[in-house]
């Protein structure tokens, strides 16, 4: 019974990095387009971030927690609400890592991908431990 369940983590994690992959592509597109015209490093993490979390909650909803999606409104709206606070903190986290990295004279594309690491391991743990539970 505990390796079955080991085994699923590991699956839920290997979707999980499936879907960071699609909304990291999101959000370093923008990222870097941003960039390239001139926006400010800090908002430009924030922006590409916001659409990669988009991204990453059709993908998480429908390809890595599906089975753990509330069925009845109520249920869903909450997923919902606790996905976007989640979302919020790894959105602190990215811009705090990446402004703080401009500032200190960090290329912003080596911050960012500090930032990815940190923000990558915090929002699985909330999604798996807290919101699709």
């Amino acid at each position: 019974m505990i390796e079955i369940a080991q085994k699923l983590r590991r699956l839920t994690y290997l979707r999980y990095i499936g879907a960071s992959v699609g909304a990291l592509v999101v959000d370093m597109i923008a990222f870097m387009t941003l960039l390239a015209i001139a926006v400010p490093a800090a908002t430009a993490s924030a922006i590409g971030y916001s659409l990669g979390i988009i991204a990453h909650w059709i993908l998480s909803s429908r390809k890595v927690f599906q089975g753990q999606v509330a069925q009845d409104s109520t249920g869903r709206y909450r997923q919902k609400m606790l996905f976007v606070v989640s979302a919020l903190i790894g959105l602190g986290i990215t811009v705090g890592i990446v402004g703080a990295g401009d500032a200190f004279g960090i290329d912003p594309r080596l911050a960012k991908l500090a930032a990815i690491i940190v923000s990558f391991q915090t929002t699985y743990f909330l999604r798996n431990r807290i919101i699709f539970r």
